[in-house]
């Protein structure tokens, strides 16, 4: 039996007709860029996320830069982030001129440390990035304080969390603004790379749209020096046939993860996630620690089993932040969960059968 890391086949399959109808439409009134279905998926996601605007974007990384921007980073300011996320969070950072700040993570959710970042605030700190790593809410409200009391935005990574939730509050709604990314495997993906900034700024949202519009309200009027970064409207009839089932299929991957941690309790050397107290996971990824993890990998690999690594090295021992001259040991726990972390395959179509199969490899692997 060969088991997929994600099964995109299942979700378009479920959404075929819808978007085959709103491809149509798109077509027939030729508005290949905005437009309608971008009008109507920006308001739908706005709702959802518990905010007032939403500003659809060409990618995870640019909604990142965006916000910030908008938040008032600029070149050589400092912003404090955990280092444990995928690369393009300190990138969003970078491509302003600002310099990215990671800190080390806590040892049981992997979430951004509050303390770490308390300590990490200075006088050149513009903003600090809670992520919401795996599906699952950072610390918002220890990170919200220290950024108020540093005068300083938050703005959130929510590229990972579409629908979690804090105390009943959606991630993307926490901070000043959040960036978010709706690459296909995401929980809300598209069918290719698209983003979106969420805020319930009036000035943040129009300040985002200008720059992602060439610094234009007005066509050949630019206010300032911006980028084109446009949410394609292709792209937008996707993301809102998916929208309407982001709910539950989210409820199904909650309960794939608790039949995995079912499954997963009298396994040994297997270290399985924990839920933070008030937390609604939506499960972007099931991640497990083991020692010997590469070795444990091969096994899951040679298996069928569609098992990663997210991530390996964190952003301040990658090759394009050596100059930040951090080296291996400035954040232990982050590195120490590096070499140990194991994703298993998550989706909302994932079947008992195949969950049962995966532990039994990952039983056998772990020998």
């Amino acid at each position: 039996m060969t088991i997929p890391f994600v099964d995109l086949a299942s979700q378009q399959a479920e959404i075929a007709d819808e978007v085959r109808t709103g491809l149509d439409e798109v077509f027939a009134t030729t508005a290949f860029v905005g437009g309608p279905a971008v009008a109507r998926f920006e308001a739908a996601y706005a709702a959802y996320s518990q905010v007032t605007h939403c500003v659809g974007v060409a990618n995870g990384t640019d909604a990142l830069e965006l916000a910030l921007r908008a938040a008032g980073v600029g070149p050589g300011g400092e912003v404090v982030l955990p280092a444990n996320t995928f690369v393009a969070t300190a990138e969003a950072v970078s491509r302003i001129g600002a310099v990215p700040v990671p800190v080390d993570v806590d040892p049981v959710h992997l979430l951004v440390d509050p303390d770490a970042v308390r300590a990490a605030v200075g006088p050149r700190t513009e903003a600090i990035v809670p992520v919401h790593l795996f599906g699952q809410v950072a610390p918002v409200e220890d990170v919200a304080k220290t950024a108020a009391d540093a005068g300083v935005p938050m703005v959130e990574d929510a590229a990972q969390a579409q629908g979690a939730r804090r105390f009943g509050r959606v991630a993307g709604s926490f901070g000043l603004a959040a960036g978010t990314s709706f690459y296909p495997g995401k929980n809300l993906g598209a069918a290719g790379d698209a983003g979106a900034v969420t805020t319930s700024d009036a000035d943040v949202a129009r300040t985002v749209r200008l720059l992602a519009a060439h610094g234009s309200e007005r066509k050949y009027v630019h206010e300032v020096v911006g980028m084109n970064s446009r949410l394609d409207t292709v792209q937008a009839v996707v993301l809102e046939a998916k929208l309407r089932r982001l709910e539950r299929w989210n409820d199904a991957r909650r309960t794939a993860a608790a039949r995995y941690s079912e499954l997963l309790a009298d396994v040994e050397g297997v270290v399985a996630p924990r839920t933070r107290e008030g937390n609604e996971d939506v499960w972007h990824l099931y991640v497990v620690q083991v020692d010997e993890r590469d070795r444990v990998l091969a096994g899951l690999t040679a298996a069928g089993i569609g098992a990663g690594i997210h991530y390996p090295t964190p952003v301040h021992l990658t090759e394009a932040y050596a100059d930040l001259g951090l080296g291996r040991g400035a954040f232990p726990v982050a590195e120490a969960a590096a070499d140990r972390i194991l994703s298993l395959p998550m989706h909302p179509h994932l079947s008992a059968a195949q969950q049962e199969r995966v532990v039994e490899v990952l039983r056998r692997a772990v020998r």
